[in-house]
């Protein structure tokens, strides 16, 4: 099987490994990582068809367009090779299995909540995200928005910058807006990888502990910000266990399992076939034993997957 990223970034840094310890577990024939040389829906499909007709036969797929990658998709299912949509989701109808990715609206719900909470749940937001591109993008966009309408008015979202999950964008328009409109906001929610190690960066360059930060994922250097005091938090999410159990799931799938018509799927606003990877906050009081956070979670969800999920001869 192969492990199709949607193109570099470090969100996928795990998944070669995590790609060898289920192909070494769950006795696969290989459990390989392939990613594009850009963020190109393109290059992505060229890249699928060809490993595809070098004699890959399952494929867990990062959608490089929650619409635009359906047709690819459907062309592998239909020459009998199963996909699962893999840390972002296909727009419905899509001949995927399922898709197996972080709940990324509630996970961006989650934590502005634990930014309202810190600025004592009254003041003035912004919030830096991913490629518009990016499956997840909007649903954390309205993730956000909804924690701020709970507040009825005492927190206002003075601006939403999207498209930045690239350093030099990111580091552009983070930069520019903090020297414009720092001084106008009391939080700051970063909800993918790059927007949040720049603001937590920048964040330390200018020595603002006032304003509160909420990031995204585990790099050291959101690490270091919350440890040293110019980063409030972070929401981890569950890379290495979307890929691991990801592997078991179409390896399953090839052995003749069936996906389950009645088993607990989550409904998202992209598809009706979603289980939720997991999600969890770290502060400052976590930092000591948070990676023991996430791999209970991925424990959690591999000991009842086959028996939530699939039907097996």
């Amino acid at each position: 099987m192969a492990i199709v990223a949607g193109g570099p970034h470090p969100y996928f840094a795990s998944w070669p490994q995590a790609g060898k310890d289920a192909a070494r577990d769950f006795h696969l024939g290989a459990a390989d990582y392939k990613v594009p040389q850009s963020w190109s829906l393109s290059q992505q499909n060229d890249l699928i068809e060809s490993l595809a007709s070098q004699g890959y036969n399952a494929f867990l797929v990062f959608p490089g367009d929650p619409a635009g990658s359906r047709n690819v998709v459907g062309e592998l299912v239909d020459q009998g090779m199963p996909v699962i949509a893999l840390a972002g989701c296909l727009q419905d109808p899509s001949k995927a299995a399922f898709c197996f990715a972080t709940d990324t609206e509630h996970s961006a719900y989650l934590g502005a909540k634990e930014l309202i909470k810190a600025m004592g749940g009254k003041g003035r937001i912004a919030h830096f995200t991913g490629f518009l591109t990016d499956p997840g993008t909007a649903l954390r966009i309205n993730g956000v928005k909804q924690a701020v309408a709970e507040t009825n008015g005492s927190v206002e979202l003075v601006q939403t910058i999207a498209d930045i999950d690239a350093p030099e964008p990111a580091q552009d328009k983070i930069n520019a807006f903090l020297a414009t409109q720092g001084k106008q906001v009391e939080g700051i929610i970063a909800t993918a990888w790059i927007p949040a190690t720049v603001a937590a960066t920048a964040l330390r360059k200018i020595g603002d502990k006032r304003i509160h930060m909420i990031g995204l994922n585990d790099d050291p250097i959101i690490l270091e910000g919350i440890k040293d005091g110019y980063v409030t938090g972070t929401m981890l999410q569950n890379p290495y266990g979307q890929a691991y159990i990801g592997s078991y799931a179409l390896g399953k799938l090839m052995s003749g399992c069936k996906v389950k018509t009645d088993a607990p799927w989550l409904k998202t606003p992209q598809t009706t076939h979603f289980v939720d990877s997991g999600t969890a906050y770290v502060g400052a009081s976590d930092l000591a034993n948070y990676q023991d956070k996430m791999q209970g979670v991925t424990k959690d969800i591999l000991a009842s997957f086959q028996q939530k999920y699939l039907d097996c001869p």
